[in-house]
């Protein structure tokens, strides 16, 4: 997972959805002042899925929850494994289980948390190294 995703996706399995909300919103912002609309849909979609989750069991809104459910599903509606893979995000399976968990609280949905990749490319080739981290 990249490192400007890493913090939200922690929060979001700490069951922090606002937070992870919050912190989201950077690399959004970025992606949208750099014109990169597929990154900004990305992210967008995956803030909404996490202030789905918030405003159902914060503030035990199953409409609301379900409607930042709808408008995530179509800002993910474009975005394939393919792209989200880099940050070990399975979209579709991501989807499913915030569904699951907008009618179940007990469930929670977890992203992957991985050491992020670093790529080097050299003319046609390329050469990705997992940057490990001690804590």
């Amino acid at each position: 997972m990249r490192l400007e995703m890493m913090s939200g996706a922690r929060l979001f399995n700490a069951g922090e959805y606002w937070e992870a909300h919050e912190v989201w919103e950077v690399p959004w912002n970025a992606a949208k002042a750099s014109g990169d609309l597929r990154e900004a849909s990305y992210v967008q979609g995956l803030i909404l899925l996490a202030a789905a989750l918030h405003k159902r069991w914060h503030y035990d809104n199953a409409l609301g929850g379900q409607r930042n459910y709808d408008k995530a599903l179509r800002r993910l509606g474009g975005i394939g494994n393919d792209y989200a893979a880099r940050d070990g995000i399975d979209v579709e399976v991501l989807k499913l289980e915030v569904l699951r968990a907008l009618g179940d609280q007990a469930f929670k949905p977890q992203l992957t948390l991985e050491s992020p990749l670093v790529c080097l490319a050299r003319g046609r080739r390329s050469q990705c190294l997992q940057v490990l981290r001690f804590v």
